[in-house]
């Protein structure tokens, strides 16, 4: 009985045990890595956490260090999906979903607006941090029970995500707000395009020798993902902390806004930026 349990917890670690495969063919490029442009594509989320880090160290310091939390799953999210699509493994993509999972409640309950907040609640953010959490244990479970039904479900999780942005967004007034707001929600419909394209057009993309848009998803869902938490950091200083005042700057130049986003906080008080 052991012996059998053992074997099948070593078979989900095995070279394509997972039922997901993606359109780009596996081990062209190389014979130790099955999704080789799909493994690669995943490289932002190891160069920009860290640059996010130093960049949001005043917004951690003086309102909520939890932000940095968001930007190292964003690195296990990366680590997880190149692991994934390298090995096609059950276990990759058990971790793949499961980090995705955790970035989202993560998020959510740093960020979720608390006039929202179900009455049950008290408008008390570490009761609904507390409930994000026991959500985010039980779609674990799921996660684990039903793999290939968790994957779609987190997908529908970006749409009430992109909706609450976008209404945030219609909130402020400042216009550099808005265009990012813009940039963000159109970088994510274009990820779903790729996304829904290359699980449901596959042969389509491969009879014009460009089954790579799983990759490009990569890309733009980070693009997408950082962004709109850059823009949930800005809206919570408003929410949470108005004696404080949240500025939105790119680097490397702030007069470049294809750079990356950040925000910087001025304290009224001392009329002072950091």
């Amino acid at each position: 009985m052991f012996e059998s349990l053992a074997s099948k917890m070593w078979s989900t670690l095995e070279p394509g045990s997972s039922p997901v495969d993606w359109c780009e063919e596996n081990y062209t490029f190389s014979p130790m890595i099955a999704e080789f442009v799909n493994t690669v594509s995943n490289v932002l989320f190891f160069i920009l956490p860290p640059v996010l880090i130093h960049l949001f160290k005043g917004y951690g310091k003086i309102i909520n260090p939890g932000i940095h939390v968001i930007w190292i799953l964003l690195i296990v999210v990366g680590l997880s999906s190149a692991y994934f699509h390298a090995t096609l493994s059950l276990v990759g993509q058990l971790l793949d979903e499961l980090a995705i999972l955790w970035v989202f409640f993560a998020a959510f309950s740093m960020f979720f607006p608390r006039r929202f907040f179900p009455n049950f609640l008290h408008n008390d953010r570490k009761r609904f941090s507390l409930a994000a959490v026991a959500l985010a244990l039980i779609g674990t479970c799921l996660a684990i029970i039903h793999p290939a039904i968790n994957a779609f479900a987190l997908m529908t999780l970006g749409i009430p995500s992109v909706i609450l942005l976008i209404h945030e967004v219609r909130r402020e007034k400042n216009e550099r707000i808005h265009r990012l707001g813009v940039r963000c929600a159109s970088v994510w419909v274009l990820a779903v395009f790729c996304w829904v394209n290359d699980r449901l057009l596959c042969d389509a993309w491969s009879a014009i020798k460009f089954p790579y848009l799983h990759g490009l998803w990569h890309i733009f869902i980070f693009i997408a993902s950082y962004t709109a938490c850059v823009l949930f950091a800005y809206f919570s200083v408003r929410e949470e902390r108005p004696e404080k005042k949240a500025i939105l700057r790119y680097w490397p130049r702030n007069d470049f806004e294809l750079g990356i986003p950040y925000v910087l906080i001025k304290t009224h008080h001392k009329d002072s930026e950091i």
